[in-house]
């Protein structure tokens, strides 16, 4: 089972040009960016940079969040299906090591 990316990367290509998939201006989304939704219950916005993208953690995620969702997620972004400390550590993880 693989990741229809060509999808994928063009509803972040949505986001990363400043437009939520409801098109809401995000100007606080710094180019190189992308806006995620984090949470269980509650969800929380994280700014992380697009190289987290190709990750293997990262994609292991984005399936996740694929499963879940498909490609309609209920904030209107990219919306990941962890808990935030989690994801927390794995950003630590990857910023880290970049």
């Amino acid at each position: 089972m693989g990741i229809r990316l060509p999808s994928m990367i063009s509803s972040v290509k949505h986001v990363i040009k400043g437009k939520s998939l409801h098109g809401r201006n995000q100007p606080d989304v710094p180019k190189g960016h992308v806006a995620v939704y984090v949470g269980e219950m509650q969800k929380r916005r994280f700014v992380v940079p697009i190289s987290y993208l190709s990750h293997p953690s990262f994609q292991d995620l984005l399936k996740r969040a694929e499963e879940e969702f498909g490609f309609n997620p209920p904030m209107g972004g990219l919306t990941i299906p962890c808990r935030e400390d989690a994801f927390i550590k794995l950003a630590s993880r990857l910023q880290a090591s970049s």
